[in-house]
């Protein structure tokens, strides 16, 4: 067994110990924790003491790690359909250069902090290196036809060879189909989708990302005719709803899936609330701060979460719309922008809400014995105490375990 100690240590579902000790063995498994200011406590002969604070592994809940060759191949501030014409048009690259940046990119994530991933897919290329990593990995396979209820069948023959190659169980991983977006799926999509979700798991789907989004939805106009248009589909059949977008894809998903709407810079308390009003299995908010400034140049209203009592999580989105796949500059940018959101708030929406989401909580998210959840060191932290706490420029993210 092995102890390590720091000035705090966090189990994030419990409040944070002052000078706690925990106890591991040598698969990783937490044994012990121990508070040494309660009465009886008895601090082991040989403890590493850590500077800082300890906390559990991160979980990163929406990556598309398939894109890490496309790292600085679109510029900032582009808004998300032009971005999106990038992906699509930008992404073939020789086969060897696509391997190599997903296999340096788990390596890096896994470096960070990372002990999660809810990974979108559109192709194979991760699953080899997932069935490898330390990282444990649940796949979405993500699925569109451009809202044409025609190419729905071709659609879904397309990607349902990735979704049966994707690593699963098998290797400690798990895997779902899920829609891209509610402005890129059909309503038979959708069925075939759930179809194939046969037990419930969890599903994700990127929502309310986007000004052009809402005014299609709400009004039916807007520039995603001509977006459209560039790829061979047509809205002429499309009725708006007059409701967010949000409340169309909850029309159609199962909800007895666990549910991540993922980015929700537009995200309102009607939405918020209609939401986790439909969601069964509960409904989690995967925030990606990084890729929506680097995209829209706007960040969700998180005090509208807080105030929602919304269970939130983080994303890195992928390079090409982030800088690196870090959870801490992630939070970082958070506690930069929106510094009214707590620290310890920020520490579970990286970590057990993250497990929750994605169903791995009975081993990571938090330093509770019996789990395998992964231990960071958190230095630099700016402030003395769980009061003051912050993350600044300096703050730094090390694995211990």
């Amino acid at each position: 067994m092995t102890y390590y100690s720091a000035d705090y240590l966090y189990p994030i579902t419990a409040a944070p110990i002052a000078n706690g000790i925990v106890g591991l063995d040598d698969e990783g498994t937490i044994r012990e924790i121990i508070d040494p200011a309660l009465p009886g406590s008895t601090a082991p002969a040989s403890v590493q003491k850590i500077e800082g604070i300890l906390v559990p592994g991160f979980v990163n809940a929406h990556c598309h790690l398939e894109l890490s060759h496309l790292v600085g191949k679109s510029q900032t501030g582009k808004t998300l359909l032009p971005f999106l014409v990038d992906v699509v048009t930008l992404r073939e690259m020789p086969q060897e250069a696509i391997d190599a940046a997903i296999e340096e990119q788990d390596k890096l994530m896994w470096a960070g902090g990372i002990q999660a991933v809810g990974d979108i897919c559109n192709k194979l290329d991760t699953a080899p290196t997932k069935r490898k990593s330390p990282i444990r990995y649940y796949s979405f396979v993500e699925m569109f036809d451009f809202l044409q209820p025609e190419r729905a069948e071709g659609a879904f023959e397309m990607y349902l060879p990735v979704f049966e190659g994707q690593a699963g169980e098998e290797s400690g991983n798990r895997k779902s189909a899920v829609p891209h977006a509610p402005y890129t799926v059909s309503t038979p999509l959708y069925e075939k989708i759930n179809a194939l979700n046969e037990r419930p798991g969890t599903v994700s789907i990127h929502n309310q990302e986007t000004p052009a989004e809402e005014e299609l939805f709400r009004h039916g106009t807007g520039p995603f005719h001509a977006f459209f248009q560039g790829f061979g589909a047509s809205l002429s059949h499309f009725s708006p709803t007059g409701k967010g977008s949000i409340f169309h894809a909850m029309e159609h998903m199962d909800p007895r899936h666990r549910t991540l709407f993922v980015h929700n810079t537009l995200t309102d308390e009607e939405a918020i609330r209609g939401a986790m009003e439909w969601g069964r299995n509960g409904v989690y908010w995967v925030t990606c701060p990084n890729a929506n400034l680097y995209i829209e140049n706007r960040l969700p209203r998180y005090d509208t979460f807080l105030k929602m009592e919304a269970k939130v999580a983080v994303g890195t989105d992928s390079l090409t719309s982030n800088w690196q796949l870090s959870i801490l500059e992630e939070l970082r940018t958070i506690s930069k922008y929106q510094s009214y959101v707590p620290f310890a708030t920020l520490l579970r929406w990286a970590t057990i809400n993250g497990a929750e989401a994605l169903q791995f909580d009975d081993s990571l998210g938090s330093l509770e014995v019996g789990k395998q959840p992964g231990l960071l060191q958190l230095h630099g932290l700016e402030g003395n105490s769980p009061e003051t706490f912050h993350i600044g420029a300096r703050t730094q993210v090390q694995r211990i375990v």
